[in-house]
């Protein structure tokens, strides 16, 4: 899904920043990799520590004499031992961890396309592994930490286990808690050169589309994965996931339809996008018809929102705010409607609305997404701003003006000999609601 989401993002900007933007994805998969191992883990899956802010660091380093898994020592000789849930279908340990760690991967490389164009290399590295850190393991705590699930007495955090909010697969802590972070960096950097005046087309659509086609493929595996096991409810995520992408696609084409008179291929990718975060807390607690609507919703919601930008001057680059934060809260609440027991016997939360539940899941699963996206909005904009005036977060703007990708890696994607950079003197914007299309309601949104 990280390279995936890699070319999503690399074919929406210029041609001389497309490099960069691929390393700031590619690199996520290297540090948060190190970090996990380290002690990603168990801040994320440890019993509570300091008020149940975070899990303790017993499970530190996943080595014999350093940490120990599930109450069992791991040595190099002996096979990893089985989580103790879902019963029958226990699955090993190191399996588990690993396929978290792809979550905590992706989270953070969401978060460079609100910035890109404009970041430091090295210091967007810095804020991987402080983000990571102070951020990103927390909330996985609070969110995907389940007591008695790694051990038999272990205590989890208070979002799965207190407040009994549902989040099947990250609607909070990987797409809320990206796009809050995405919105506080737009703030910390500021806009680029130029911006809104100058807009420029993405630079390559087939990469778009590439990209929007890898991450649908491997959101199964985030989605029906969560399952942890190739069982009924594995096949129901599987349904959700595809209905709820499918019938946002629609949406979002729909809403470009009427508002511009055309669709277009980069809506169709956006789309799919949106429903794809919509559907990821619900798809494991609501039916086909409950998925179905979760994704008209993301689709016409998101396809609407990503143009505010321009109304409230904000330098989203890539639209993270209007499709993560955005499309993360709407499938997180829309929980509260359809969520039901008829698909998820065992889940902790209550009937949605819809299903004879009254308000209550609805209200857990406001205050599960409210607290993730101040916290992650708040603690982003302090390590931006921290970042910022140390060893500065921004490129200059020579370097601006030359391409972060000689800029910032001695290197370009293309060699287009004489004929120049091709990029267009225009900062990269993506999204065709906001770039893409010559229709006068976009020009007046970005002369506001």
């Amino acid at each position: 899904m990280t390279p995936g989401l890699a070319f999503f993002y690399g074919g929406m900007v210029r041609s001389r920043s497309v490099l960069n933007m691929l390393m700031m994805n590619f690199i996520a998969l290297a540090v948060v990799s190190v970090l996990w191992m380290l002690y990603g883990f168990s801040l994320s899956f440890g019993d509570d520590a300091f008020g149940g802010l975070v899990g303790n660091l017993d499970f530190a380093g996943l080595t014999e004499g350093v940490g120990k898994l599930a109450g069992f020592a791991v040595a190099a000789t002996d096979s990893a031992p089985a989580v103790p849930w879902p019963g029958p279908d226990a699955i090993p340990v190191l399996a588990f961890v690993m396929f978290q760690l792809m979550f905590a991967i992706i989270t953070p490389a969401l978060i460079c396309g609100a910035i890109a164009d404009r970041a430091k290399f090295w210091s967007w590295v810095a804020f991987l592994v402080i983000w990571a850190t102070v951020v990103y393991f927390p909330v996985a705590h609070w969110v995907f930490s389940f007591s008695g699930f790694i051990g038999a007495d272990s205590t989890g955090g208070w979002i799965a286990n207190d407040l009994k909010a549902l989040d099947f697969a990250g609607g909070t802590a990987v797409h809320i808690n990206a796009g809050a972070a995405g919105l506080a960096l737009a703030l910390v950097l500021g806009r680029r050169k130029g911006w809104p005046k100058d807009v420029s087309r993405p630079h390559n659509v087939p990469f778009v589309l590439l990209g929007a086609s890898l991450l649908w493929f491997g959101w199964y595996g985030f989605n029906a994965g969560s399952a942890l096991t190739a069982g009924d409810l594995a096949g129901v995520a599987f349904t959700n996931t595809t209905v709820a992408t499918a019938a946002a696609v629609l949406g979002w084409l729909i809403v470009e339809q009427i508002k511009f008179g055309k669709p277009t291929t980069l809506g169709a990718a956006s789309g799919a996008i949106a429903g794809l975060v919509a559907v990821t807390p619900a798809c494991g607690y609501v039916d086909m018809w409950g998925a179905l609507a979760i994704g008209v919703a993301a689709g016409v919601v998101c396809a609407l929102a990503v143009s505010l930008k321009y109304r409230f001057g904000l330098d989203d680059s890539l639209d993270v705010v209007g499709i993560h934060l955005i499309g993360g809260l709407v499938g997180t609440l829309l929980i509260g409607f359809f969520s039901t027991k008829a698909v998820n016997a065992a889940s902790v939360g209550e009937e949605g609305l819809f299903y004879g539940g009254g308000f209550t899941q609805l209200g857990r699963q406001a205050v599960a997404a409210g607290s993730v996206l101040a916290y992650s909005f708040v603690l982003t904009l302090i390590i931006g701003l921290v970042l910022k005036y140390t060893i500065g977060f921004r490129i200059s703007a020579e370097a601006e003006a030359v391409g972060i990708d000689e800029a910032e890696h001695k290197e370009t994607a293309y060699d287009f000999g004489g004929l120049g950079g091709g990029g267009g003197s225009g900062q990269g914007n993506a999204r065709p609601l906001a770039a893409t299309t010559g229709s006068a309601d976009v020009l007046e949104e970005t002369k506001a």
